[in-house]
C-alpha cells in the first residue's frame, strides 16, 4: 500500500484539485436543489473524467510536449489562438472565484474585509510557485486533500436511506435536467474542467523530463507498466474527486430537510451540511476546507496559464525551472493571480461567481477534447500508443455529452429571452 501511494503524483493533484471551491460549492448546489436523485451524476461523470485525463496524462507522457504546444506544432494557429485566449479568460475567472471564497472565509474568521486578505493570499501563492520547490509543495498540497474527509464523515452521522440513495447512484433521474440546465453545467464544467487538461499532460511530460535529466539519458522508453503506473495514478485521483462529490451531495441533499434551505445563498448555509458531525465548529472547519482547497486548485490554476502562454509564445516553462530561467512562464502566473485577485473588486457574489467559473467550464470543453482526441489518434505524435477503441468511445462520448448540455444551455438561454 506504501509503495502504491508513493507512486502517485500528477493524477492524485489533478482529481484532488478538481474539488476546489467552486466544485464543492456546485457540489453542495446541487445537493440541496435536487436531493438525493442527483447522485447518479458523480458516478457517470467518473468514466468520462477517467478517461480523458489519462488521454491528456499519456499524450504528455509519450510526447514530452504540453497540449498547446502539440497543437502549435502539428495544428492551425487559427486554432491555438482562440482555444489559449478562451481558456486563460475562463481559467482567470475561476482563480478569482476560488480566491474570493477564501477571501470571504479569512474575513468570517477575523472580521476584517476579505479585500485585505486576498493580495496577501495571492502573493503567498505566487511567492510559493516562484521561490520554492514546487516538488514540496506538491506534497503539502496532498495533505490538504484531508480536509474533505469532513464531508464524508458527516454523512454516518445522518438518517439516510441507503437503499435510495444507492438507487439514485445507479439509476439516473433525467427530470432534474429540466429548467436546470445552467446547474448542470455547472456541474459537469466542474468535474470535467478544461484546465485539468492542460495541467496534467504538461505535468506527466515534466515529470518525465525530471527522470531522464536524473538518470542521464536523453529519452526514457515508455513502457506498459508505465503507462499502467499513470492509468492507476489518474483512476485514483479522479475516484477521489468524485467520491468526495458523491458524499458532498448526499450530506446537502439533507440540509434542506433539516433546515428548510431550498438553495444555498451564503456560506453559513453552506457549512450546515458539517454540523451534524462537529455541531458548533461546523462552519470553522468548513472554512479550513474552502482556505485548503483553494491553495490546492489556485497553483494548478495559475501554472495551467502558465503552460498555455508559454508553450503558445515558445517561452521556456516547467514548474521545475527556477525564475531565471522561464521568466516568462512565472510572469504568466502572477499575472494569471494579479488578474483573479482584480476580478474581486467587480463586487460579484462569491457563490455566483464560483458557480458562474464552474458553468464557463462546461462552453469551452467540447473543442477542447474534439482537438485533444485528434491528437491522442495521431501516429506522428503518439507513436503506437494511440487510443484503443474503448478510450475512442469514452472519448468521443465526452465530446457528445459535453456539446449536448452546451446546446440545450444556450436553448434554455434562448427561451428565457423570449
Amino acid at each position: 500500500m506504501g509503495n502504491y501511494f508513493k507512486k502517485l503524483g500528477p493524477g492524485l493533484i489533478t482529481g484532488a484539485s478538481d474539488d476546489d471551491p467552486a466544485g464543492i460549492l456546485t457540489y453542495l448546489q446541487t445537493g440541496v436543489i435536487f436531493g438525493v436523485k442527483s447522485l447518479w451524476l458523480a458516478l457517470f461523470t467518473l468514466p468520462l473524467m477517467y478517461f480523458i485525463q489519462e488521454i491528456c496524462g499519456r499524450i504528455g507522457f509519450v510526447s514530452d510536449k504540453g497540449l498547446a504546444k502539440i497543437i502549435k506544432e502539428h495544428y492551425s494557429k487559427k486554432i491555438l489562438y482562440p482555444i489559449a485566449f478562451v481558456s486563460v479568460l475562463v481559467i482567470t475567472i475561476n482563480i478569482g472565484a476560488d480566491l474570493a471564497a477564501a477571501g470571504m472565509i479569512f474575513e468570517k474568521f477575523s472580521g476584517i474585509n476579505k479585500n485585505f486578505w486576498i493580495p496577501i493570499m495571492s502573493f503567498f501563492i505566487i511567492a510559493a510557485l516562484v521561490f520554492f520547490s514546487y516538488r514540496k509543495f506538491a506534497r503539502v498540497m496532498k495533505w490538504l486533500t484531508l480536509s474533505l474527509f469532513f464531508y464524508v464523515a458527516t454523512v454516518f452521522f445522518l438518517k439516510i436511506d441507503w437503499l435510495g440513495a444507492l438507487k439514485s447512484t445507479f439509476i439516473p433521474s433525467f427530470d432534474l435536467l429540466k429548467g436546470n440546465i445552467f446547474l448542470i453545467a455547472a456541474f459537469l464544467g466542474t468535474t470535467i474542467s478544461p484546465y485539468l487538461f492542460f495541467w496534467q499532460t504538461n505535468e506527466e511530460a515534466e515529470s518525465r523530463e525530471e527522470r531522464q535529466r536524473e538518470d542521464g539519458v536523453e529519452k526514457i522508453l515508455v513502457t506498459k507498466n508505465e503507462l499502467k503506473i499513470l492509468k492507476e495514478d489518474t483512476f485514483s485521483g479522479m475516484f477521489f474527486s468524485n467520491a468526495v462529490a458523491w458524499f458532498i451531495i448526499l450530506g446537502a441533499s439533507q440540509v434542506s430537510a433539516l433546515y428548510g434551505i431550498k438553495e444555498i445563498a451564503n456560506f453559513e448555509q453552506a457549512a450546515l451540511v458539517l454540523k451534524p458531525l462537529l455541531g458548533d465548529f461546523a462552519f470553522f472547519i468548513f472554512g479550513l476546507g474552502i482556505i485548503g482547497t483553494a491553495f490546492l486548485a489556485i497553483p494548478v490554476l495559475a501554472g495551467s496559464i502558465g503552460y498555455i502562454l508559454a508553450e503558445t509564445f515558445s517561452w521556456q516553462e516547467g514548474l521545475n525551472k527556477h525564475f531565471h530561467e522561464a521568466k516568462g512562464f512565472y510572469m504568466a502566473i502572477c499575472a494569471a493571480a494579479l488578474i483573479g485577485l482584480l476580478i474581486n473588486f467587480l463586487g460579484i457574489d462569491p457563490i455566483n461567481l464560483l458557480i458562474f467559473s464552474a458553468a464557463l467550464y462546461a462552453i469551452i470543453t467540447p473543442p477542447l477534447i474534439l482537438i485533444i482526441m485528434k491528437i491522442a489518434n495521431n501516429r506522428e505524435i503518439m507513436g503506437d500508443d494511440v487510443n484503443s477503441a474503448i478510450i475512442n468511445f469514452f472519448g468521443y462520448l465526452v465530446f457528445a455529452i459535453s456539446a449536448g448540455v452546451v446546446i440545450f444551455y444556450f436553448l434554455d438561454w434562448l427561451t428565457l429571452l423570449n
